[in-house]
């Protein structure tokens, strides 16, 4: 059990400091709005891993490959993720008004679920995530015979480290605060919508090309021998 629990920890690492939509985001949410927002919205993203753990671990192999390999699931959430960019980006600049007390995000820091739900969703359209999971699960699930406690002691740990890392980012993220001027909020704000759009432009041409990080790949490694 000991040795399941430490075979998590690089894992929890990886997910935590992995560069996706969530992370900016919720270093965003940390400067702009404090601490507990933060937490709730890392407990909805936390949330949707464990759907797509259960997904990986009760779907059959036949299932995972197509999950894996559909492109119009990257197409789908692709479009989602870049059309929320553009709106919060566009929406931005129209409320942005130079007050030091006022904030132009669409969700009060106090409304603790809508950020739940604004985490969620933000790593459910996150496509990439599955892929994560489901590499897990390939590469952990023969080491740990799959036994289902041993299964569900590597998970709930790797989880639990995720969460730990990310309160370390949360911290960190805060103490930038008082540095921040209204105007400099706006433009993080601006950033991550900008961010948000380029993933989702980059698993829309995942989903219409699927075969094109393969074949970079290949000439990658062909000019290399």
């Amino acid at each position: 059990m000991i040795q399941d629990i430490l075979t998590a920890l690089p894992w929890g690492f990886l997910l935590a400091i992995s560069i996706g939509p969530g992370f900016f985001v919720l270093l965003e949410t940390s400067i702009t709005k404090g601490f507990k927002a933060a937490i709730f919205l890392d407990f909805g993203i936390v949330f949707s891993d464990i759907i797509f753990i259960l997904i990986a671990y009760f779907a059959s192999n036949q299932i995972l490959a197509q999950f894996k390999d559909n492109p119009n699931l990257f197409i789908i959430g692709g479009l989602i993720m870049g059309i929320y960019g553009l709106v919060s980006f566009i929406q931005l600049k129209k409320k942005f008004v130079i007050e030091e007390e006022k904030d132009v995000d669409d969700i009060p820091k106090n409304n603790y679920l809508g950020l739940f739900f604004k985490g969620f969703f933000l790593n459910v359209i996150n496509i990439g995530i599955l892929g994560f999971w489901m590499m897990v699960i390939i590469t952990q699930g023969p080491i740990l015979k799959m036994v289902p406690f041993r299964i569900f002691t590597f998970f709930a740990a790797t989880l639990l480290f995720y969460l730990g890392f990310d309160v370390v980012k949360i911290l960190l993220a805060k103490q930038l605060k008082h540095r921040l001027t209204p105007t400099n909020i706006y433009k993080i704000k601006r950033i991550i919508s900008f961010v948000l759009v380029i993933f989702g432009v980059f698993f829309i041409l995942q989903g219409l090309f699927p075969g094109m990080k393969e074949k970079v790949t290949d000439r990658i490694e062909h000019s290399a021998d």
